[in-house]
């Protein structure tokens, strides 16, 4: 694969894509990553990147491919985040993207019409498990309950 040149116009298109995706909401995808750290999340994490790329060794280089190029950065960009946010619940957030947030709804039971509203959320570790813990409340009679799943490790 032909060397990644942060001057480069194809290096500066997927650098602007990659942020373009994460950094804005889609229909199915909602941007982990809080506005405040986007400007400082963008120059350190591309940085980091290109310094990555640079200290390839020749062997790497030709056998390296855009799927490895793009997931290295989207690792690089996410680990860059966890040391920029200020709240445990952004860390949460930027390490499982794809779960319930603070203030969403959310259906009690598979299909049902009860709703409640995750309220807090924490990381509870058990042995080698690892589970979110969530305290919600329900909408129409405004009850607290709880509930935690297990998390990949």
């Amino acid at each position: 694969m032909k060397e990644l040149d942060p001057t480069t116009v194809e290096s500066s298109e997927l650098v602007e894509q990659t942020f373009n995706f994460w950094f804005n909401d889609r229909e199915h995808i909602r941007s982990p990553f809080p506005a405040y750290i986007h400007p400082e999340l963008k120059e350190k994490s591309t940085q980091l990147f290109f310094e990555w790329t640079s200290g390839l060794n020749e062997k790497a280089n030709e056998e390296i491919n855009e799927v490895i190029i793009g997931e290295k950065f989207e690792e690089i960009i996410f680990e860059t985040a966890l040391e920029l946010v200020k709240f445990e619940d952004e860390k949460i957030t930027i390490s499982y993207p794809f779960l319930p947030r603070l203030e969403d709804v959310i259906s009690d039971v598979e299909g049902g019409t009860e709703m409640s509203v995750v309220i807090d959320r924490w990381i509870k570790k058990e042995k080698d498990h690892v589970f979110l813990h969530m305290k919600l409340e329900r909408v129409k009679t405004k009850e607290i309950w709880e509930t935690s799943f297990e998390l990949p490790v």
